[in-house]
């Protein structure tokens, strides 16, 4: 494993005050040229804001102004909040890491691996030669696997459609022996609600969100949160940015560990701050600094992680953030084991959400950053673009001389 840096340690001096004008200017000008509708970035250490900014509009179509309480689908991100939770129940012994996760949730022990197609395309299963524990579904190594990013997937789930005695969603590999991105934090809030005794929107709500003051985010919205939301814009193949409307609410909605939730930057950024903080913000502490370092430290050792082919263009792109850098995972993030040109230091953590949100955490620099937008496909290059210019010229604020 790659030792994790601590993430306790007293933060480093600016180098020099952060240039919110200039990174300003430099976000306005995506907005100005049509490549973004709107965006809202924030930057923090353990101590305060260094840097927030809110440009364009959240709906195109109305010219509705960004602001940084604007509200967001932040979709995947929720996976770090049922990261967090997880590792909260194996603090207080509900959960075991390295154990059968079949032992909290008996669901899990009869999952099967798929082991290929016969002559007439029938899936062939197995059971798996090892059993699925908490730390293969926190570290993606559990063998489930998305269908956006795994054709396999699509051929099973075609196939099951029409065989109901075929199981829902099999395992792709044997757990531990390759990474992929899927569902395993759906998995997890489900150990999480069964370990801690509640839904998963209410533990949320009493052991982060709660006690951290993320008053804005939840699985289902005020009207008064609702009026904040930015819609979401679909980049057509000409490059142009449609406005939809805003997704209808649903009694039907089901919380889930793995996506789904609605935040805002400001609210985001206090999770992270916590985070970058050793697992405590203003009083509260939602995590010990060994677990929030374990949470840091690589899980998969020489596994590649991060790199995802799309099986669906319409709602992602191929997924590369960082070409040419090694990528690993840890109990929430992915990890960067090269540093990034002119950005990130190694050994910082990451990751995202469908509707082009990212966040980021360098334990080094000791700096957090969020910036958010709405527009589909996943991995934008316009939006990645900003993504970069913002990160850029906040590590170049903060990094010492």
């Amino acid at each position: 494993m790659v030792p994790a840096v601590p993430l306790s340690s007293v933060a480093a001096p600016l180098r020099k005050p952060v240039q919110g004008g200039e990174i300003g200017a430099a976000l306005q000008a995506k907005v100005d040229t049509g490549e973004i509708p709107g965006v809202v970035a924030m930057a923090a250490n353990e101590q305060s804001v260094v840097y927030e900014g809110a440009f364009g509009a959240r709906n195109m179509a109305t010219a509705t102004r960004m602001s940084t309480d604007t509200v967001f689908r932040i979709a995947s991100m929720v996976k770090l909040l049922t990261s967090v939770a997880a590792l909260q129940l194996v603090e207080r012994g509900k959960l075991k890491l390295d154990e059968p996760a079949a032992h909290i949730d008996e669901r899990l022990g009869s999952a099967k691996v798929l082991a290929g197609f016969d002559a007439k395309g029938l899936p062939q299963l197995r059971s798996p030669h090892k059993p699925v524990t908490l730390r293969h579904l926190l570290s993606h190594t559990s063998g489930f696997s998305y269908p956006l990013w795994d054709p396999n997937v699509v051929r099973y789930l075609k196939v099951a459609r029409t065989h109901p005695a075929l199981p829902r969603r099999p395992l792709m590999f044997e757990p531990g022996a390759r990474w992929a991105y899927g569902g395993s934090l759906d998995e997890v809030g489900r150990l999480v609600e069964i370990a801690g005794g509640k839904s998963i929107d209410r533990y949320f709500r009493d052991h982060i969100l709660g006690p951290l003051g993320m008053n804005d985010t939840a699985f289902a919205i005020t009207d008064e949160q609702r009026a904040r939301q930015a819609s979401l814009h679909v980049r057509g193949a000409d490059g142009r940015l449609l406005p939809q409307p805003l997704e209808k609410p649903t009694a039907r909605n089901v919380p889930s560990g793995g996506g789904g939730i609605y935040s805002t930057a400001p609210d985001y950024l206090t999770l992270l701050q916590a985070l970058l903080n050793g697992g405590s913000l203003g009083g509260a502490r939602i995590l010990r600094p060994e677990t929030v370092a374990l949470m840091s430290a690589n899980q998969i050792g020489n596994l590649q992680a991060g790199i995802l082919k799309t099986a669906n263009p319409a709602l992602s792109n191929d997924v590369d953030f960082f070409p040419g850098v090694r990528l690993r995972w840890g109990l929430g993030h992915m990890i960067n084991v090269d540093p990034v040109p002119n950005g990130r230091n190694a050994g910082s953590l990451t990751w995202a959400g469908l509707f082009n949100t990212y966040y980021w955490i360098d334990p080094t620099m000791r700096i957090a950053g969020v910036i958010m937008m709405q527009i589909l496909p996943f991995a934008d290059p316009q939006a990645l673009k900003v993504y970069r210019q913002f990160e850029r010229g906040i590590c170049h604020a903060v990094r010492p001389a």
